[in-house]
């Protein structure tokens, strides 16, 4: 209650393309939200609350409630804007909460306001499955996932269900400089655009709202250009290319620098369907094209997505082994280790919970809590590792 009511302030206080009475209506009613989290024996003044809004997210919480992951978490940068990864955080509550929600049975109900809707995928997957036809979940899936924003036209020749297509939406004024705005090399959705002011002169940058991304080297600065002209991006130092089972699935993108593409008649998905859908399916399809172009055996999203992947390897008496992998891509491990407490493992038999390599310092945690319900968790590059190897065949 406290994150979400934060987040919606910070939010208003770092939008000044919010009118500012629809900034202070929010920061107001944030406030009252805060307050009521509290309680009466926990005070916090109107500009006490503005005051921690730029600091330490734990200290907004009531003194009863322990910080676990809210602790050092900020809500707005030392620039002043709103810190993007706290909507991640926000949606996987709601997550937890949803699946909380499905396994109670008596006693306290999770809080129904954080349950108000369900997230964008939820719908966006209850369209994809509705026609019951594997081929077309497979074909609408990996759309969103290789596509996730285009021009009207490239849309239109998508196939996907009308009650899909409603959430690609006009480029957002945040990705947009003038007229402009850039695709992430790695996940093709729009990046968001600040301007701050140089040594000499302003100067522009451009992030992937997914921070890993960032750090692959989807970050960018770019000179004040003429009236009229596109700006010319001009890449970060890029990272460092990692060594073993991690450098298969490693997206290296060395040079690539975004062109400019015209904001009209161009589209991108919603950001809920952006997060969860295309980001983790980047994993999931990079896996997937890893296993088969090493002659392996292997299914995305089978039986209408049940979970993510499944191989089949043949075992030296004959049978088959099966890896029943789901791929979780969470900004809070705390968070996804407490969905797997309520679902009590997978919640579609997965028998491996596969997490990005770039989350590999959360395996032995979520190891930990996934073991009492059979459930195996292993980075992506060390599960296809394991795989190639079990299979006689090559991986790294």
């Amino acid at each position: 209650m406290v994150m979400s009511a934060a987040a919606l302030a910070a939010h208003a206080l770092t939008d000044t393309e919010q009118r500012p009475e629809q900034r202070w209506r929010a920061l107001l009613d944030a406030h009252g939200r805060v307050l009521a989290a509290r309680g009466t024996g926990s005070p916090l003044t109107f500009g006490e609350f503005r005051r921690l809004l730029s600091g330490d997210l734990s200290e907004l919480l009531p003194a009863r409630v322990p910080a676990a992951e809210m602790e050092h978490v900020r809500l707005v940068t030392d620039d002043g804007d709103f810190e993007e990864d706290v909507f991640d955080l926000e949606q996987e509550q709601r997550a937890v909460l949803r699946a909380l929600s499905a396994t109670t049975r008596a006693g306290a109900t999770p809080n129904s306001e954080s349950l108000q809707a369900e997230l964008d995928q939820d719908r966006v997957f209850t369209a994809l499955k509705k026609r019951q036809n594997q081929a077309a979940y497979v074909h609408g899936r990996a759309t969103l996932i290789e596509n996730p924003a285009g021009t009207e036209t490239a849309l239109r020749r998508m196939n996907l269900p009308s009650a899909v297509t409603e959430f690609y939406k006009p480029i957002s004024a945040a990705a947009t400089y003038d007229r402009w705005w850039f695709a992430c090399p790695l996940c093709r959705w729009p990046m968001r655009i600040t301007i701050r002011s140089g040594r000499r002169s302003p100067l522009g940058h451009v992030r992937c709202l997914h921070r890993p991304h960032v750090r692959f080297g989807a970050a960018y600065t770019f000179r004040i250009p003429d009236a009229g002209r596109p700006p010319t991006l001009v890449p970060e130092p890029p990272p460092t290319r990692p060594s073993g089972p991690e450098s298969v699935l490693f997206p290296d993108v060395t040079g690539a620098v975004p062109e400019p593409q015209p904001t009209d008649h161009h589209v991108a998905l919603t950001r809920g369907v952006w997060r969860w859908t295309t980001i983790p399916g980047l994993i999931e399809v990079a896996l997937h094209r890893a296993l088969i172009s090493r002659g392996l055996h292997a299914e995305l999203w089978p039986d209408l997505d049940t979970y993510d992947l499944h191989v089949d390897l043949e075992v030296s008496d004959g049978g088959t082994r099966a890896y029943r992998i789901d791929v979780k891509d969470f900004t809070s491990s705390v968070l996804l280790a407490k969905k797997i407490r309520s679902d009590e493992g997978d919640a579609g038999d997965a028998n491996w919970l596969v997490v990005p390599d770039y989350r590999a310092s959360t395996v032995p945690m979520l190891s930990a809590v996934g073991i009492e319900f059979g459930l195996q968790v292993a980075a992506a590059g060390a599960l296809g590792s394991q795989i190639c190897e079990e299979a006689g065949v090559t991986w790294a």
